[in-house]
């Protein structure tokens, strides 16, 4: 069969598809009564299984809170005729909804913009760039002739970056794959992901009393499981000289933090400006994925650090700053809260920043935990919780998502290592372990397979994303070999 060959031919209609793609802003957005997680997923999700019907291909809509693609699925005489239908599935598990983009982008977020033999844009890695190569590799078998015995459905997740409501319904109303991968983490197999914590941290802030500077509002931050790039404070002074003394101490945090020698803080930014009879202190930072914040520079800890150099007057708040530097400050480990985890297979427990928001009496810090796969979320509380009653704060507990293993000399596990070594010449490096939640969890059997190569950054989450065209046709081709190996 020559599909290699297809899809190397629809190089030009694989790209233009991709960037139509991108151009529909797919954040989940507030509910509509026929999209309920917002018009532009509801609009990506309508866009492709339009595509897919033209194409030829079997959909199914469950009731826009997911739905997938689908061929195969027969069993055939010696003729070629058919003479039954299978009932078991390989699943591809893919999504369709972006985290929000962010600031600062060089091309438009939503632009599909080709430059430097990459596309551009909010999800071009994370997650519909794979999304479209494992349709055009579905695609170039079927247009091949190639009549899989096993059904081969393309899943398409509508709110995999927030609560997986869309997936839990989708299968509610469809029978779940009986194996299969998702291509949104990165190569080679993966077999294990640690699990997922999100929780706040609350502290009640008293009323400020007194004179000197007051720290009005703070917010950072999108998501938890987004390296917050931009946070902003907002202090009011009861002296216009107080100012001109923060301005100064910015401009010597900018030079000792923010430059190369700072090493740590090197590209991110910290500014002030007056606003009205205040002063606003805002932070940016570098963006990167909460499984690997060690990417970025979180623009929270930048900005609390910051503040811990200012007399600032409400003892809460002063507590509250001195908890953050002291026990997290840049750490993605969570050593300095007693909660550096780590086990054999998994390696570190990950700890990110997410958001924090201040307003009125109550400041929330949102944190998102990537703990080892053979540990449990109670192992991580317990851990860091003599820190938090130090401080007399209170844990709301958000998600946990459990870990998955698999063992490394799984079949499915093997043949994927194959296909990749095959595709790569890279045939000594081994499955792994990540602190990625992908749709792995959402099925028996499912495991995350490419689509980011071994030693590639990863733009996921980032300003800037992006997919290199090269590797978007590469991550077909291994897609399209899997597929017909594990369903031949």
């Amino acid at each position: 069969m020559d599909y290699l060959k297809r899809i190397e031919e629809s190089k030009e209609e694989i790209v233009k598809t991709l960037q139509e793609l991108i151009s529909i802003k797919s954040a989940e957005e507030k509910p509509t009564a026929d999209a309920p997680f917002g018009k532009g997923i509801a609009e990506a999700f309508d866009y492709i299984l339009k595509k897919a019907e033209a194409d030829g291909f079997d959909t199914e809509n469950a009731d826009n809170y997911g739905g997938h693609i689908e061929f195969g699925g027969y069993f055939l005489d010696e003729n070629g005729q058919i003479t039954g239908t299978s009932d078991e599935v390989m699943g591809i598990i893919g999504h369709l909804d972006v985290v929000p983009e962010g600031s600062d982008w060089e091309y438009e977020p939503y632009g599909g913009v080709v430059a430097d033999g990459k596309i551009y844009g909010r999800g071009a890695i994370d997650n519909k760039g794979p999304v479209v190569a494992a349709y055009y590799a579905m695609k170039a078998l079927k247009d091949s002739g190639y009549m899989p015995e096993k059904k081969v459905r393309l899943i398409l997740g509508l709110d995999e970056e927030t609560n997986w409501k869309g997936m839990h319904y989708y299968l509610s109303k469809v029978k779940a794959p009986d194996f299969g991968f998702t291509p949104d983490a990165e190569y080679p197999a993966i077999h294990g992901e640690m699990g997922i914590l999100v929780f706040q941290l609350a502290k009640k802030i008293g009323k400020t009393t007194g004179k000197g500077i007051e720290l009005r509002s703070l917010t950072g931050g999108t998501a938890a499981n987004s390296v917050a790039d931009y946070a902003r404070a907002v202090i009011r002074a009861d002296k216009m000289e107080a100012y001109d003394k923060v301005k100064e101490l910015a401009a010597r945090y900018r030079n000792e933090k923010c430059s190369e020698e700072g090493q740590i803080a090197y590209g991110a930014r910290l500014n002030c400006k007056g606003v009205g009879k205040s002063l606003e202190i805002v932070a940016q930072g570098i963006s990167a994925h909460g499984a690997t914040p060690e990417c970025g520079v979180n623009a929270i800890s930048l900005l609390m650090e910051f503040l811990g150099e200012l007399d600032i007057i409400n003892d809460d708040v002063n507590e509250f700053v001195g908890f953050y530097n002291q026990y997290i400050g840049y750490e993605t480990d969570g050593a300095a809260l007693g909660c550096d985890l780590s086990d054999e297979p998994s390696g570190k427990l990950v700890l990110n920043v997410g958001k924090v928001d201040l307003e009125g009496e109550a400041v929330i810090l949102t944190l998102n935990i990537r703990y080892p796969v053979t540990l449990t979320d109670d192992a991580v509380y317990g851990a860091l919780m003599p820190v938090i009653n130090k401080y007399n704060m209170g844990i709301i507990k958000i998600k946990n998502q459990l870990p998955i293993y698999m063992p490394a000399d799984n079949p499915m596990i093997k043949t994927l290592m194959e296909i990749y070594g095959e595709h790569t010449g890279d045939t000594e490096r081994e499955p792994i372990v990540i602190g990625g939640g992908t749709y792995a969890r959402a099925a028996k059997n499912i495991v995350a397979f490419g689509s980011i190569f071994p030693g590639d950054p990863d733009p996921s989450h980032q300003r800037n994303e992006y997919i290199e065209i090269d590797k978007l046709i590469l991550n077909a081709k291994i897609f399209a070999d899997a597929i017909y190996r594990l369903t031949h």
